[in-house]
């Protein structure tokens, strides 16, 4: 199983906005809204007086999201990216809420949480965003293969930083080479009342549906092991004639 992730040179960056609106014409991203971004800080050494750093969800290991999450609809996938099954989403906007990146929005048509997958489905699984950036910001690829691009990236000796809010560690898989500008990150929040009392009435009820269902096999097994007899069918008949 492939370990993607993506590394980013911001030092390349000249704030073209090329993987800003691939992605969006990519996954059908609602105008006004985004999937990635841009973030532009001074910088007296920089060219321009500004340094660019491109960003997106930080596909952590330990992601926020997939804490708040009451349904378990968002988590963390195999291939190293966090996702989010649509069909188990119950709109609560807790993941959204959770991220200290900013990096999820509410669509405004479905209510549902929305932010970067990696192009998921696309045949050879390549971001819009690496494939059109015309200075080589960003590398994507699997870290257990030597000769990814994003491995070849992290491989190259240069300094390698990963943003993390200053109160908690997220282990974010997304990384930044030859230097990044420090952010000012929001610092994790902890999830409202109603969500976290959610989270704990999804668990009884997945407890309760295995003892039913635990239940229902005992029943059927006891069936299959130990047929009625007659005299049980007789009895039971006896008791209706009787009733």
């Amino acid at each position: 199983m492939p370990r993607y992730a993506m590394i980013i040179d911001a030092s390349r960056c000249i704030d073209c906005k090329a993987c800003l609106l691939a992605c969006r014409q990519r996954n059908n991203v609602p105008q006004g809204y985004s999937r990635n971004w841009v973030h532009p800080f001074p910088d007296a050494a920089a060219p321009l007086g500004l340094h660019f750093q491109p960003g997106a969800c930080m596909h952590c290991d330990d992601a926020p999201c997939v804490r708040a999450c009451p349904t378990r609809a968002t988590y963390k996938a195999a291939d190293g990216s966090v996702r989010i099954d649509l069909a188990r989403c119950a709109a609560c906007g807790g993941c959204i809420e959770a991220c200290p990146y900013n990096a999820r929005y509410r669509h405004p048509q479905t209510g549902l949480p929305d932010k970067c997958d990696y192009c998921a489905g696309t045949p050879d699984m390549s971001p819009a965003c690496v494939q059109v950036c015309p200075m080589r910001c960003r590398a994507f690829g699997d870290l257990d293969s030597p000769g990814s691009p994003a491995a070849v990236a992290l491989a190259a000796g240069n300094p390698v930083q990963r943003v993390r809010p200053a109160d908690n560690d997220t282990r974010p898989t997304l990384a930044y080479v030859n230097g990044t500008a420090p952010l000012d990150w929001p610092q994790s929040r902890p999830r409202p009342l109603p969500l976290e009392a959610m989270s704990w009435v999804a668990g009884a009820v997945t407890v309760l549906g295995g003892v039913s269902l635990a239940g229902c096999a005992a029943v059927l097994l006891k069936n299959r092991l130990a047929p009625p007899t007659e005299n049980d069918t007789v009895s039971r008949g006896d008791r209706h004639d009787h009733d």
